[in-house]
């Protein structure tokens, strides 16, 4: 009989801890998968703080006495890059994921008074490497959106399989947090930088 017992404890115990360890290994994976989908977003980021300084440069010939606009990008793109760096070291840390947006909002803000500025120049919206670098740009911004778009539905799983019972018991005694959406919040800055030279 306490053999009986002992071997139903035992059978207890392990179908338990086989119930803990699934529940862990789902969390490690969908963190994972938002890890790895923040990661797509990252790679368009350099991407575009790539195509910024040459895009910079080509309109430095054109825009002589408009160096304070196009400091303010370099300015604004450094700001986003470090943003970018620090979230990508850890897309789970709130404060660093805020930083990025924070930091994309202000070169948002930066490139569309670049290009508010650059449409007073003709010549420069007609230089064939500016007009290849926008569009380049274009392209890219359109990669961050999917790419976004991707990352947040990733972080949507994680947090609703993380928030849901009886996975949320485990969730916190393993220090499996939150993890923050890549979204802006004031409606003007959902734009994407217009990079439009026609």
């Amino acid at each position: 009989m306490l053999l009986i017992i002992l071997g139903s404890v035992l059978v207890i115990a392990i179908i338990g801890a086989l119930w803990v360890a699934g529940i862990y290994n789902t969390l490690v994976s969908l963190r994972n998968r938002f890890k790895n989908a923040f990661a797509q977003i990252d790679v368009q980021l350099k991407r575009r703080y790539d195509l910024i300084p040459n895009l910079v440069e080509v309109a430095k010939g054109y825009m002589k006495h408009e160096s304070s606009t196009l400091e303010a990008v370099i300015a604004a793109r450094n700001t986003a890059y470090a943003a970018s760096k620090n979230a990508a070291a850890n897309p789970a840390d709130a404060g660093a994921m805020k930083g990025l947006l924070s930091a994309e909002t202000g070169l948002a803000g930066a490139m569309s008074r670049l290009m508010v500025v650059s449409e007073q120049y003709p010549d420069l919206k007609a230089n064939q490497n500016m007009m290849q670098l926008t569009e380049e740009m274009t392209s890219t911004e359109n990669k961050i959106s999917f790419a976004r778009q991707a990352y947040n539905d990733s972080v949507m799983t994680y947090n609703t399989s993380r928030e849901s019972f009886p996975t949320n018991l485990l969730a916190g005694l393993f220090n499996f947090t939150e993890a923050q959406l890549f979204q802006i919040e004031n409606a003007a800055e959902r734009a994407a930088p217009q990079v439009k030279f026609s």
